[in-house]
């Protein structure tokens, strides 16, 4: 019984020494004269200092904070294992849109999760520090920010994604605090939206996967978007399945995300 035992805490102990690690970090927003914390998560491998990995920021959605996603869905921990990358989990505040606000100049968060977090991640961990190895994706409000974010700097993001993304701001149902952030100019509404903002389709190709469950309640807008997409000969992923705008749909959809995007690091990098 004490060498059943034995072995037991043996095999436990092997694999905490070989799971993936979880840090929270505070980064400065020179644009925002503040500090936000950051989930980072490190597969096991990185104990090896001479490997660089690909890096997929994660987006959360209206009403979450930076740790909202891995507390949710804890076995993102072992998708970092199993793909050799690096995950990180910015705050996007509870209804800031990912936008630098036209309105209120206390409010770049664009700025911030394009710019500023990348050049701490870079910084301080081994990273692969190109396009190639960078990638971005999020639910909801981070769905729109992170299709929004990566079309206007497809020069520093290779790849994207959204599940359940907010596609639509002009279409939104519902109270959504998009307002507070774009103020009243339809303008604003109509040029910050996704929807319009795909138009522009960037010099640098992006790697683009959309998807939404078919119950949500964002689904029209999403599928919008996918007929645009087709419209206008844009490549891209696009899944639909059943599913509700909630997170038993979200633990599922993230890891068809994450499979995506190791798909593009490898042929990205070779």
């Amino acid at each position: 019984m004490k060498k059943q035992f034995l072995v037991f805490v043996i095999l436990f102990l092997s694999a905490k020494l070989n799971a993936a690690t979880v840090d929270t970090v505070s980064i400065y927003s020179e644009s925002m004269h503040r500090e936000f914390k950051c989930v980072v998560v490190q597969p096991a491998s990185a104990v090896n200092k001479s490997i660089s990995f690909p890096v997929v920021y994660l987006l959360h959605g209206s009403g979450g904070w930076y740790s909202n996603m891995i507390i949710r869905i804890p076995q993102l921990t072992g998708q970092a294992d199993k793909y050799n990358m690096i995950l990180v989990f910015p705050d996007g505040g509870k209804t800031s849109w990912y936008f630098d606000s036209p309105v209120n100049d206390s409010m770049k968060y664009e700025t911030y999760i394009s710019k500023e977090i990348p050049a701490y991640i870079d910084a301080h961990y081994n990273t692969i520090k190109n396009r190639s190895g960078r990638v971005i994706s999020g639910l909801s409000m981070g769905g729109h920010g992170a299709l929004m974010i990566a079309f206007h700097h497809a020069d520093f993001f290779g790849a994207c994604g959204s599940m359940s993304g907010a596609v639509d701001l002009l279409n939104l149902p519902g109270k959504t605090d998009v307002k507070k952030v774009l103020g009243d100019s339809s303008d604003s509404w109509k040029n910050y939206s996704v929807m319009n903002i795909v138009e522009h389709y960037p010099k640098d190709s992006l790697s683009v996967i959309i998807d939404c469950g078919v119950d949500d309640f964002l689904y029209k807008g999403n599928h919008a978007l996918h007929d645009k997409l087709v419209q206008l000969k844009v490549p891209h992923d696009y899944i639909e399945r059943p599913g509700k705008h909630e997170w038993p749909y979200w633990r599922n959809a993230v890891l068809y995300q994450l499979l995506f995007f190791n798909e593009y690091f490898k042929k990205g990098l070779k």
